[in-house]
């Protein structure tokens, strides 16, 4: 059912779709730069906190371009809906410990997605208790919400630096292969946009998109 949920959402218009994806788009990006933010501050590293940039406050986070015109681009283009906010700035050499502390500070991101697409699902099933005219918009809502939450946390944990999955896997890497892996950051956006365009990035993506979204189904009993 929550797949038949995610394709009605899919059968919107653009502007209902939209209209139903900001409130979520918001949060899915604040929530997610702001945990990096507060994971580096609990790790030992100031450097978010001194930018002001450990907040709720969307606008701290927006970036034009990654942030609206490209997700909604590729959105309308049918493929993996890409974008990116402001990063959050962080110097892993003030951790307390560098290497191990990493991880956590990378996973703060896509586990505040996950813990959002959970909320979101949440949403739905509430919103099945209510009238009609309040309990549509919340259905539609929270599909965009998990939608939009599911692919940030799959697409975030692709072992790529500087994406999340790739610092994850620097951190779990010993340390000579590590420190050759991260040498990849560099190069990591123009990759990143080749594998996008090329349609590789969402054949990889699409799959575990599927399972994560079959996966909330079975938790929510759908």
């Amino acid at each position: 059912m929550l797949f038949q949920i995610l394709q009605s959402y899919f059968n919107l218009d653009t502007v209902q779709k939209v209209t139903v994806s900001i409130l979520p788009v918001i949060f899915a990006i604040t929530v997610h730069e702001a945990a990096h933010g507060y994971a580096a501050r609990h790790f030992g590293d100031m450097t978010a906190a001194a930018a002001g940039r450990i907040s709720l406050n969307p606008l701290r986070h927006i970036d034009p371009f990654g942030t609206i015109l490209l997700p909604l681009m590729t959105s309308l283009l049918g493929g993996v809906m890409f974008g990116w906010a402001k990063p959050v700035p962080v110097n892993f050499g003030r951790l307390r410990h560098p290497k191990r502390d990493m991880l956590w500070v990378a996973a703060a991101g896509p586990g505040s997605n996950l813990a959002m697409a959970l909320l979101w699902v949440a949403a739905i099933k509430i919103s099945m208790l209510l009238p009609s005219y309040a309990a549509v918009p919340l259905t539609y809502m929270g599909a965009a919400g998990v939608w939009i939450n599911t692919i940030l946390m799959v697409l975030n944990l692709f072992p790529l630096p500087p994406l999340d999955g790739g610092r994850i896997a620097v951190s779990l890497l010993p340390q000579p292969y590590a420190y050759k892996y991260a040498q990849i950051e560099r190069y990591g956006f123009i990759i990143l946009i080749v594998l996008l365009f090329t349609g590789i990035l969402g054949k990889i993506l699409w799959p575990l998109i599927n399972v994560v979204i079959g996966l909330l189904s079975v938790i929510f009993n759908f």
